[in-house]
């Protein structure tokens, strides 16, 4: 796993030096409402399980954000899922975007995946905005999907995306 460089972005592999900032990101009221326990989250990104790949999102040399993908290594379901959390005094500037076309690009062009997944809340509609405008399309609602902090659960929205649909960030049609 190596760095992987997009036109505005660099998404490197997180370290141990990261678990701070990432626990600043993930503490946030605008990130946390749909994270864990920051403190977890923080720990988990820096040491993900062999199937997940954690990255720091760099922007202008700043630590700006995470993104993970977890892949199905099976050779006829080769896919990866993807999640991202960005500070919210970096958010509406592209950056997001940024980061999930090029972790994209990388795992469909390189890693050789055929479809990708995210699963955001339901009620999380700037993020089925911004994923819809990379080209992720609705699959279904995920009744229950994930279990909050405060022991509520809540849907999600599960979200694909085949090599032919994705779209450059800001592109006509997004």
């Amino acid at each position: 796993m190596g760095v992987i460089r997009g036109r505005s972005v660099v998404l490197r592999p997180a370290q141990s030096s990261d678990r701070r900032r990432f626990r600043e990101i993930l503490a946030t009221p605008e990130v946390a409402r749909w994270w864990g326990d920051p403190d977890e989250e923080a720990a988990e990104a820096c040491a993900p399980g062999e199937d997940i790949r954690s990255y720091a999102i760099e922007y202008e040399g700043d630590v700006v954000g995470i993104i993970q993908s977890c892949e199905e290594p099976t050779p006829a379901y080769r896919s990866a899922g993807i999640d991202i959390a960005v500070h919210p005094g970096w958010h509406r500037r592209g950056i997001g975007a940024a980061a999930i076309h090029t972790l994209a690009r990388h795992l469909l062009d390189v890693d050789g995946h055929h479809r990708l997944t995210i699963d955001p809340a339901t009620d999380n509609e700037p993020a089925i905005r911004l994923y819809r405008s990379l080209g992720f399309r609705p699959v279904g609602v995920m009744r229950n999907y994930e279990r909050h902090q405060d022991g509520s659960f809540h849907d999600g929205l599960l979200m694909d995306l085949l090599p032919e649909e994705l779209r450059m960030p800001g592109m006509p049609g997004t």
